[in-house]
């Protein structure tokens, strides 16, 4: 409990919002676009303030204090709000991306893949769908490395050339 002279610090604080209080807001004001708002970010900054009262060690750094905090605060909204929001009764349609092509994309080249030869369609997953160098797709195979890249070329070629493939990529 602090001494009978010393006051709390929150009547400290209490003072020195009551003696500040009206520069702060104008310093605040600068800083928004509206009156409320600017009670809002004081409001905001006075109470981080308020948290750190005891570490500002001198009472000529309380206004920057103040200050610094409404600055990253605003700073902080800012960046959070990149765009203005306007009340409205009405709620605007929105864009729906449909993804559902992506999944009728992977189908079709799934069933084209499907009518690869075997070794081909084999060689394809791996490389491909595993993710495998073409080096370990050889040590799968038990083939060399040469044979995994003109597999996997004449694979190629004949996606480039499936039917299904071609009409999907004309309506993408």
């Amino acid at each position: 409990m602090a001494g009978a002279g010393s006051p709390t610090r929150y009547e400290e604080f209490s003072r020195y919002v009551e003696d500040r209080g009206a520069v702060l807001l104008r310093i605040a004001r600068s800083l928004t676009k509206n009156h409320a708002d600017a009670e809002d970010l004081l409001q905001a900054a006075l109470v981080k303030t308020f948290f750190a009262w005891e570490r500002i060690s001198s009472p000529n750094a309380r206004d920057g204090y103040v200050r610094r905090a409404m600055v990253n605060t605003q700073i902080s909204e800012w960046r959070r709000r990149r765009l203005d929001v306007f009340p409205t009764d009405e709620i605007p349609e929105q864009r729906v991306d449909d993804l559902t092509w992506q999944t009728d994309l992977a189908d079709v080249v799934g069933r084209a893949i499907g009518r690869l030869p075997d070794r081909q369609r084999i060689t394809v997953v791996l490389r491909y769908y595993e993710d495998l160098t073409e080096a370990e797709v050889a040590e799968r195979l038990g083939v060399s490395v040469g044979t995994v890249k003109s597999t996997v070329s004449r694979a190629v070629g004949k996606l480039r050339h499936d039917a299904d493939l071609a009409i999907e990529r004309a309506t993408t």
